[in-house]
């Protein structure tokens, strides 16, 4: 490969380009409208506009896509995760318009990608699921699975059956709630992955979120990379993830990995790939899930424990060559703890409400064990289009200890002005005495939301600061002040602040 397409934006667009450069291999990023000076297009050697903001005009338009991919002469397209990473339309466009896909066959999509094949496909292997249908709500079948959800036991959960990423989830507690949380799932699937069919799954009681990773080659050959605990959720969205889990023993792991690994061979998957599983709080019994068909964002974390670049194995096996390890050098090498936050543009004292906007300043942590990934900078604009997520930061350490505190010293250390971010909301969650002691399960913050609560957002006292600067500033300069006061009126607080020291300063 010479020239690889990233069908994606953000921060895994630019960490996919990172890996690429380190190959040797050159990079055309994809754009909306919205993302037009991002940095994942800079961070590209070439780049092509693919529509409006709005991702099922852009991102999401199969044929622009591989029109900016003929437009380029790209011998291959890293999908990323989310958007078109899990359609099995997709790479089949790529096949036929003879460009590489950088994932598994269609087919192992199709077989594992939509969540209720999966499930058909675990049973067939013995595989343990949780309660559910194997087949999504049809249309007009409301009243029938209604009823289904009725004889299973609420609570129940409804799950959009062609992605994943907690998307077009939703958690229905009693039968009251049933058609509003099912409009709303089919509505996020939609806008998600472009296709609104939706599942019913039995909700397990103090579960623990484990997913494990697992590598494919296209000689028949496939390996796990360990597992990742990912119960810190919010809106069943991950918002924390480590690994190793604290509750999972090598007797348990090897296990999970066994049925992730058979899962894989059974469809012929190549590639990256996540077998997520919910494992019981009380009795450690483990019930698969879904398999994630692509890499996934808390890739970071394995690679910390196992020293691996996985984007430059999805590329190599791509191109045809073999796994470069076997199981027993996977077991060999895992070492110490690593953990990861995901940074999010939102306002946890707002009901986590998104907080697009300019960046004014943005300051990234650093030292030992500290990994950033991000897709943003000081000046970018963080669109309302698209999910809120700004970038990870990832930590390693020899022990678990030593990694949340690592984690906790660069979250004090990232500084984001001119929105507001969910960083001192991560601080409060690591300083939990439930998370701490590790057996913690996916109702760890609702159970603990009184407790992180948090006081207005330190951008607003930062503001405030701002506002008391620029009075004194104003008593200084009122006649410079006097000749422009529309402009001033209009600016927003940190831009006068600017402005007024800068006159200040020049005279």
């Amino acid at each position: 490969m010479k020239k690889i397409l990233i069908a994606n934006r953000g921060e895994i667009a630019v960490r996919v380009a990172r890996t690429c450069r380190e190959m040797g291999i050159r990079t055309v990023a994809i754009y909306s409208d919205a993302d037009r000076a991002a940095l994942h297009v800079r961070s590209c050697d070439e780049a092509v506009g693919v529509g409006p903001p709005a991702s099922r005009e852009s991102y999401l338009v199969i044929d622009n896509v591989i029109a900016a991919a003929r437009q380029t002469q790209a011998d291959a397209i890293h999908p990323g995760y989310g958007f078109l990473s899990e359609n099995a339309k997709f790479a089949r466009a790529c096949k036929g318009a003879g460009i590489t896909f950088i994932g598994p066959p269609p087919e192992a999509m199709e077989e594992m990608g939509e969540k209720t094949r999966a499930r058909r496909k675990a049973t067939e292997a013995g595989v343990p699921i949780v309660p559910g249908l194997k087949e999504p709500i049809p249309e007009g079948g409301e009243a029938a699975a209604k009823a289904y959800a009725k004889e299973i036991g609420y609570p129940i959960m409804l799950k959009a059956a062609a992605g994943g990423g907690g998307k077009g989830m939703r958690l229905v507690e009693n039968p009251k709630d049933f058609d509003s949380s099912l409009a709303t799932a089919k509505r996020e699937a939609s806008s998600a992955f472009g296709d609104d069919r939706v599942y019913i799954e039995k909700a397990v009681s103090r579960p623990h979120h484990i997913e494990i990773q697992v590598f494919a080659d296209t000689f028949g050959d496939a390996i796990w990379l360990g597992e990742r605990e990912c119960s810190v959720q919010r809106r069943h969205q991950k918002v924390i993830e480590e690994t190793p889990s604290a509750i999972v023993t090598p007797e348990l792991r090897a296990e999970m990995g066994r049925v992730a690994v058979n899962a894989a061979k059974a469809v012929g998957y190549v590639g990256a790939g996540t077998c997520e599983f919910l494992v019981d709080g009380n009795t450690r019994n483990f019930y698969f899930l879904e398999m994630n068909t692509r890499l996934q964002v808390e890739h970071p974390v394995t690679e910390w424990c196992t020293g691996l670049d996985l984007v430059r194995w999805q590329i190599e096996i791509a191109q045809g060559a073999r796994l470069p390890w076997k199981q027993e050098d996977v077991v060999k090498s895992l070492r110490g703890h690593a953990i990861e936050a995901r940074l999010y543009a939102e306002d946890p004292s707002k009901n986590f409400l998104p907080s697009p906007g300019t960046i004014l300043e943005l300051r990234l942590a650093e030292g030992p064990g500290v990994r950033n990934d991000c897709g943003f900078e000081s000046g970018s604009e963080v669109p309302r289009y698209y999910d809120p997520m700004i970038g990870k930061l990832a930590c390693w350490g020899a022990t678990r200890a030593q990694a949340i505190s690592r984690l906790r010293r660069a979250l004090g250390e990232t500084v984001v002005k001119g929105i507001t971010t969910n960083v001192a909301y991560l601080k409060r969650v690591l300083d939990l005495d439930e998370f701490r002691a590790g057996d913690y399960d996916t109702g760890l913050l609702a159970q603990a939301a009184d407790r992180l609560k948090t006081s207005p957002p330190e951008e607003d006292r930062d503001l405030a600061l701002a506002a008391a600067a620029i009075w004194q500033l104003e008593q200084d300069e009122r006649t410079a002040l006097s000749a422009a006061p529309a402009a001033a009126s209009t600016e927003s607080l940190w831009a006068r602040a600017g402005r007024l020291a800068a006159l200040r300063r020049s005279r």
